[in-house]
C-alpha cells in the first residue's frame, strides 16, 4: 500500500448505502471496552462535561450521527440529551427515525396520550424502520424532560422511488409535492463522497449513482426543511436543537446541517459522531450484494473539513480484523 494511501473497505460504507435497497442492518456491540471523548479540531481529547458546557452554551442545533441499531451510540444519544435537559437547556429533538407525516401521532406520544408501544403500533413503525425500539430510551428521556419531537424523514417510498426509478426528477407531482420545493442536488464535495462510497453496492454502476445519490439527498433536505419549519415556529423558539440522524447524513457538516445552514445561517451547530469500532455487521443477503471498495486518505483530505466537531471512539473489538482489509 503507497504512503499516502489509507483503504477503507468499511463495514460501515456499506451499511450506509445498502440501507437504501435493503432491510436494516444488523449490528452487534461486543463487551465492555475503553472509550474517550476526543475534540476533533484541536486533535486532543477532552472531558465529557467541558464538551457538555460548548454544547448547551454555545449550540443552537447538535447534530449526533449514529451508525443505525448500535446500542452503544444510542446510550451515549440519550446520555446527551438527559444531561443537557439536567442544565435546563430547552431542547426539541429531531428524529430520522420517522417519517414527518406520522407527527400527529408523535404528539400524541409527547402529550402522554399513548405510550411508546402504542406509538410503534400507530405509525406502523416496525414496518417503516428497523430496529425501532433501540429508541425507547430516547424518546422516553426527550418526553420526560418536556422536549418536542419532531419526525424528520420523508417517507420510505419516496426515498426508494428516488433511489430505484431514476432519479428526483422521475417522481409524479403528487409525490415530489411530499418534498421540500428546494433542493440542493448538485453540491459537488458532498456528491462525490457519496459517489466514492455508494460504489460498495455491487449493482451500482456510474450510471446508476445520480438517482441513489439523489435519494441521500433528498432525506437530508427533508430533515433540514422539517427541523428549520418547527424552529421557525413559536414553539421552536428558543430551543436547542439536538438531531438523531445517520452518520452519513451528517459527516464533515455535509448533507443534513449543510441544508440546515442554507436556510437559517444564523443558528451555530455542532456535530457529534461515535465510532464504528468493528461492531458493524452484515446479513448475507448484504454481504452478497457489496463488493470491496477502496477510498484513499488524499481523496478524503479533498473534503477539507473534520469529519465532526467531537468524537466518542470506543477502542476496537478483541482480535477484529476489518480495518485492515
Amino acid at each position: 500500500m503507497e504512503e499516502s494511501t489509507v483503504k477503507f473497505f468499511t463495514l460501515r460504507h456499506a451499511a450506509t448505502i445498502l440501507a437504501l435497497l435493503l432491510p436494516a442492518v444488523a449490528v452487534a456491540d461486543g463487551p465492555a471496552r475503553s472509550g474517550q471523548w476526543i475534540d476533533l479540531y484541536f486533535a486532543e481529547p477532552i472531558a465529557y462535561e467541558t464538551m457538555l458546557d460548548d454544547l448547551a452554551e454555545k449550540a443552537d442545533v447538535i447534530f449526533l450521527g449514529e451508525f443505525h441499531t448500535l446500542e452503544r451510540h444510542h446510550a451515549l444519544q440519550e446520555k446527551i440529551i438527559a444531561d443537557l435537559a439536567g442544565r435546563d437547556v430547552p431542547l426539541v429533538v429531531g428524529i430520522e427515525q420517522m417519517e414527518a407525516d406520522r407527527q400527529p401521532i408523535l404528539d400524541r406520544y409527547h402529550r402522554g396520550e399513548i405510550d411508546f408501544d402504542q406509538l410503534a403500533e400507530l405509525t406502523d413503525w416496525a414496518n417503516r424502520w428497523g430496529g425501532y425500539e433501540q429508541y425507547r430510551a430516547i424518546l422516553e428521556t426527550a418526553r420526560a424532560a418536556g422536549a418536542p419531537i419532531v419526525a424528520l424523514n420523508a417517507r420510505k417510498e419516496t426515498i426508494r422511488q428516488i433511489a430505484r426509478s431514476g432519479g428526483v426528477d422521475k417522481l409524479d407531482e403528487a409525490t415530489r409535492k411530499g418534498l421540500p420545493a428546494e433542493m440542493d442536488l448538485k453540491d459537488p464535495t458532498y456528491s462525490n463522497l457519496l459517489d466514492l462510497k455508494m460504489m460498495v453496492h455491487m449493482t451500482v454502476t456510474s450510471d446508476r449513482l445520480r438517482p441513489i445519490r439523489e435519494a441521500q439527498i433528498a432525506r437530508d433536505e427533508m430533515m433540514a426543511a422539517t427541523l428549520c419549519r418547527f424552529l421557525r415556529s413559536p414553539q421552536g423558539k428558543g430551543r436547542t436543537a439536538v438531531v438523531i440522524c445517520g452518520a452519513g447524513h451528517v459527516s464533515h457538516g455535509l448533507g443534513t446541517p449543510d441544508r440546515v445552514r442554507r436556510r437559517l445561517p444564523e443558528l451555530k451547530h455542532r456535530i457529534i459522531l461515535f465510532s464504528e469500532s468493528g461492531d458493524v455487521e452484515l446479513s448475507d443477503a448484504q454481504k452478497a450484494m457489496m463488493r470491496r471498495i477502496t477510498i484513499t486518505h488524499e481523496q478524503m483530505r479533498a473534503i477539507n473539513r473534520p469529519a465532526a466537531d467531537y468524537l466518542h471512539a470506543t477502542s476496537r473489538k478483541p482480535n477484529d480484523e476489518s480495518h485492515d482489509e
